[in-house]
């Protein structure tokens, strides 16, 4: 006897079990049972897009840790000379004392003057003229300069009544036996006291939450699919495919809310739900750098190597850190390798990987080249986020995010919980933890299904939640580049 048609395909097993060779799958249309031959069906997942996943960043410059409230507060050093910019000078007198100029500071908006007579002062004129005298008088907005040289300010080429000139003090002269409470030049004002003064600043975390979600009857659907996540997990999966995808995906929105966060400016908010006492948002690093850092635009490798020497200028004013990233896009690596083959034929070499124990190998194995202009070094490699089509990678022109550079390293910094001086990486995450809940990643089963028995939910619920900020310190060592 026999039966039409045939189902070679089919391997019946002598006891219920869930086996391949058991099961019928059919995707609607013409399949039905009554077809010869069942479709080949690859059981194993193609990863047409490779990793995709975008974390990564924090975790090479940064570090991670707890902390238990609301805020996260750090002060940090300002300058240490007395230096003012924007100063208008008057025209000067006649000969000898009358030389004289008064200079007025700019003060307000926490800027005081802290000049003292006797003080001795160098004039810059932003069309290169300078010119230095000592201070014979002193208010509270400005200083009585008289020259040094045998001429008046203006004689000199310094622009008068111009708010562009900058001042700063080098030094002092007294004559001899000059009390410094007397002041000096018959005036009896004391000689100012510097204190030391610093800026602080504050950042607040953020609650990050995710969750999936199975039917208790989806569970009871036997459905396979081989698979090698990101994750390092491989094998067979069965609904746990999603929950794996949504657990990658939510550890990636960690690091990018880091990057991208905002703080929320609406006091009002949408119906008073989402206003800043509400929800006030984080500063990410992005922002951070806008506020106080440096911004690049339209970094070209035509442009390059006069652009770039801009940047190490720029840097000699600032921290002065001598070892740095570079996480770029694309195109701005790209750049970069252009600009420095056409001044060497390798940048490699003659670089110190003091970054990675001196060894050039490591840092090639950490997708890393280096190369050394003036007294820095620079670790180049491409930055993941950047480049992704599903984020900044589909954005390329006017204000796209196209690189930064971040100090390595560490800071000193004197934290007001602790009331002490620390030493941080310059980049780092704070999460909420106490001994008796750690916010740093938490999931949890909720639901009535798949091992959960907490409630009436014929369901097994995935919850994922997060609480952190960055700390975002002495952000003007770093770089933005930004397009056009």
């Amino acid at each position: 006897m026999s039966l039409s048609p045939q189902f070679g395909s089919i391997i019946p097993s002598p006891i219920q079990t869930p086996s391949p060779s058991a099961y019928l799958a059919f995707n609607g249309g013409a399949n039905d049972f009554a077809q010869q031959y069942l479709p080949e069906i690859y059981e194993q997942e193609v990863e047409r897009y490779g990793n995709r996943t975008l974390s990564g960043f924090l975790r090479m410059v940064g570090a991670e840790m707890p902390m238990t409230s609301d805020q996260v507060i750090w002060s940090e050093q300002n300058r240490l000379h007395i230096s003012y910019d924007n100063c208008s000078v008057a025209a000067g007198g006649g000969a000898g004392a009358g030389l004289a100029s008064v200079v007025t500071i700019p003060v307000g908006a926490g800027v005081t003057n802290v000049i003292s007579i006797n003080d001795t002062v160098v004039l810059l004129d932003p069309n290169g003229q300078e010119a230095k005298g000592i201070v014979t008088a002193r208010a509270a907005g400005n200083v009585t300069v008289q020259p040094f040289a045998n001429a008046t300010f203006d004689a000199q080429g310094i622009s008068i009544a111009a708010a562009t000139i900058k001042m700063f003090v080098y030094g002092s002269d007294y004559t001899k036996g000059t009390s410094l409470a007397a002041g000096g030049v018959g005036n009896s004002n004391a000689r100012i006291s510097v204190d030391p003064s610093f800026t602080q600043f504050s950042n607040s975390p953020v609650i990050i939450r995710d969750q999936y979600v199975v039917t208790g009857s989806d569970m009871a659907q036997i459905g396979w699919v081989e698979v090698a996540t990101e994750d390092g997990a491989s094998g067979y999966l069965w609904y746990l495919k999603a929950e794996s995808e949504t657990r990658l995906r939510f550890e990636d929105y960690l690091e990018m809310a880091m990057v991208e966060g905002e703080l929320n400016a609406n006091v009002n908010g949408a119906a008073g739900s989402y206003a800043t006492a509400v929800l006030p948002g984080t500063q990410g690093l992005f922002a951070a750098i806008r506020a106080r850092g440096n911004v690049n635009v339209g970094f070209t490798a035509a442009a390059g190597l006069d652009e770039f020497d801009a940047i190490l200028k720029n840097l000699d004013t600032q921290g002065a850190i001598e070892e740095n990233m570079l996480f770029l896009q694309r195109q701005t690596s790209l750049d970069f390798d252009d600009m420095l083959a056409s001044i060497s034929g390798g940048f490699a070499g003659g670089t110190a990987f003091g970054l990675f124990e001196n060894s050039e190998e490591m840092a090639l194995n950490l997708g890393f080249s280096g190369f050394r202009r003036g007294s820095y070094d620079f670790y180049k490699t491409d930055w993941k986020y950047l480049n992704d089509a599903s984020t900044r990678g589909a954005i390329v022109g006017v204000n796209s995010i196209e690189g930064v550079l971040v100090p390595a390293g560490t800071s000193t910094v004197y934290d007001q919980i602790l009331g002490t001086n620390i030493r941080r990486p310059f980049l780092h995450v704070r999460y909420r933890a106490s001994q008796g809940d750690d916010r740093r990643m938490k999931s949890w089963l909720t639901g009535a299904a798949g091992g959960a028995f907490t409630s009436t939910l014929d369901a097994m619920e995935v919850n994922f939640l997060s609480e952190r900020c960055l700390v975002t310190q002495a952000a003007n060592n770093f770089v933005l580049f930004q397009g056009l």
